[in-house]
């Protein structure tokens, strides 16, 4: 289309992956080294999770393309199976024959023979399975028997699970508690930051042999904000915008371009889910205008039996035309009480667009009056307080029993609201500086899961065997609290102190390694804190 007016070499954004237009942000980077970990160390499982197009391919990929030594790699996609199914797929991606019809018995003895002819050629298996939020929970157990193939000191079989956040969903169920607690290496890809999305489209442009600069900042900061970072949006966006460049003889994609372009793509995705406006039902006993109409109407039919019986009827139809009046004032009055309510809570939302106005609020729950640059959760904040991004459902966060900052969005603009309780069917909520109570069905209709909170460590970074120091001694009085036994006393990470921090995250469901890095630091910090707010510690006064 457009390639030959712009002197591309081929299409910038084309959504077919090629490794050519591979672009790491600081984010798929990140990811990248959290399963490069997972998958080298001792675990057999890893998981990436993500929405759709936000690059989860593109980090599996780069991945792959990075693993050092011997490596011999399978790729299931789209997997529907059965356990047996599994097996099978599992057996024609490496290439090994087996019976028809086969059992899990004798599946299961072929692969963990290739799987130990493998080993002992130093050669280590990995295997990936891409959309796995849709294999079943016995599919994942399966999963997980096939992860306990090994010898005294090596996982025979390697498995990096990526799929979309319904994965994560699924592993905090009952039932796959034991596969959860064999992940050593997870990671959640959120989408693209504004920096990020202008790298990013520089970049694709830059390598298909395009001016970098063909976008305007305006046309950008337009795209970041409406594709909502997902890099698949963008390039269909930057695409439709570079064809309609094209159709109107431009050098460059201005503001009204992209505005446009997003238009015409967004129309075609999955509509944003916008607040219904409940009305009262009209079935309150009163007679709707056209059955009135009818009465009043038939009040003329000349086969009425008497005088008194149309006297009767008059009387009925004066009386259901007063309820109706009353019913109609009434529902203007509610209709009017509703358009305040909303208009204010537009006033509200439209205060609350900045994350670190919020994180601001955050730090005065805890007593800390922070600066902008401490509430920046993407520079870092300033210790002892550390700030944690995630998604997980409101049932987890209930759990935790902490505010936490929620990333809300009205239509496809984000804003940003303290969760301070949850009470039956209603949730507290601090937007700008006031508290509102809403329904638990709104939070559902504009909350899609991502949420960050404040935690408190004086433990700055990680700690390991043999590291020393007065924070060792923090930890260690932490450990003994929480695990109800007597300090070390000691000032050095020793082989005893170790011991407690893998008993200590045995008994979370972390990775036992030993070590405490921030994921350990977080949870001794919940379950030991005694100046943390409380999530249901709150006023039930609405302002």
């Amino acid at each position: 289309m457009y390639k030959d007016f712009f002197g591309f070499v081929d299409e910038p954004f084309s959504i077919v992956p090629s490794s050519k237009y591979l672009f790491l942000s600081a984010r798929h980077r990140e990811a990248l080294s959290h399963l490069q970990i997972g998958i080298n160390s001792g675990g057999g499982l890893a998981m990436l999770t993500g929405e759709v197009g936000t690059g989860k391919t593109t980090v599996s990929k780069a991945m792959l393309a990075n693993l050092e030594g011997n490596w011999v790699t399978g790729l299931i996609l789209n997997p529907t199976f059965s356990e047996v199914e599994l097996l099978e797929a599992i057996c024609d991606e490496f290439s090994l024959s087996y019976q028809q019809p086969s059992s899990l018995k004798q599946l299961s003895q072929t692969l963990y023979k290739y799987l130990l002819d493998n080993h002992k050629q130093a050669k280590q298996t990995l295997l990936l399975i891409d959309e796995a939020q849709h294999l079943s929970a016995k599919v994942l157990e399966q999963l997980r028997l096939l992860t306990n193939l090994e010898t005294d000191s090596h996982k025979l079989l390697k498995v990096l699970l990526v799929g979309q956040p319904e994965l994560q969903h699924k592993l905090q169920t009952v039932e796959l508690r034991q596969l959860a607690q064999r992940i050593t290496g997870r990671y959640h890809l959120l989408p693209l930051v504004e920096k990020d999305v202008a790298d990013y489209i520089a970049f694709r442009l830059r390598v298909s042999g395009g001016d970098e600069t063909l976008f305007s900042a305006r046309a950008i900061q337009h795209i970041a904000s409406h594709s909502q970072g997902i890099p698949r949006l963008i390039n269909l966006i930057c695409d439709k915008a570079l064809y309609y460049a094209m159709l109107s003889q431009q050098s460059s994609v201005d503001y009204a371009l992209a505005k446009k372009a997003s238009s015409d793509v967004l129309s075609y995705q999955a509509p944003s889910i916008k607040a219904a406006n409940t009305r009262r039902s009209s079935s309150s006993g009163w007679l709707s205008p056209s059955i009135l109409a009818l009465l009043i109407a038939s009040a003329t039919f000349v086969g009425l039996a008497s005088w008194q019986q149309w006297q009767q009827l008059q009387e009925q139809q004066q009386s259901q035309a007063i309820q109706y009046q009353q019913w109609q004032e009434q529902q203007t009055q509610l209709q009017q009480v509703e358009n305040e309510q909303q208009q204010h809570l537009d006033q509200l939302i439209e205060q609350s667009r900045s994350p670190m106005g919020a994180m601001q609020a955050l730090y005065r729950m805890w007593g800390f009056d922070a600066s902008i640059v401490d509430s920046d959760c993407e520079s870092g904040t300033t210790p002892p307080f550390h700030c944690f991004q995630s998604v997980a459902q409101l049932e987890v966060i209930i759990a935790s029993n902490r505010p936490v900052v929620l990333t809300l969005y009205d239509g496809d603009k984000p804003y940003f609201a303290i969760l301070q309780g949850v009470e039956h069917d209603t949730v507290t909520l601090q937007l700008a500086t006031q508290r509102v109570q809403l329904p638990i069905t709104w939070l559902e209709q504009h909350w899609q899961g991502q949420f960050r909170y404040l935690w408190y460590s004086e433990i700055g970074h990680t700690l390991k065997l043999n590291n020393s120091g007065e924070q060792v001694k923090v930890l260690d009085k932490l450990l003994a609290k929480v695990l109800n036994a007597k300090p070390l006393d000691t000032e050095v990470f020793n082989q005893e102190l170790q011991q407690r921090v893998s008993t200590f995250q045995s008994w979370q469901g972390l990775d036992a390694d030993g070590v405490a890095g921030k994921q350990t630091l977080r949870q001794l910090d919940r379950l030991t804190s005694d100046n943390a707010p409380k999530l249901l510690d709150h006023s039930k006064e609405v302002m």
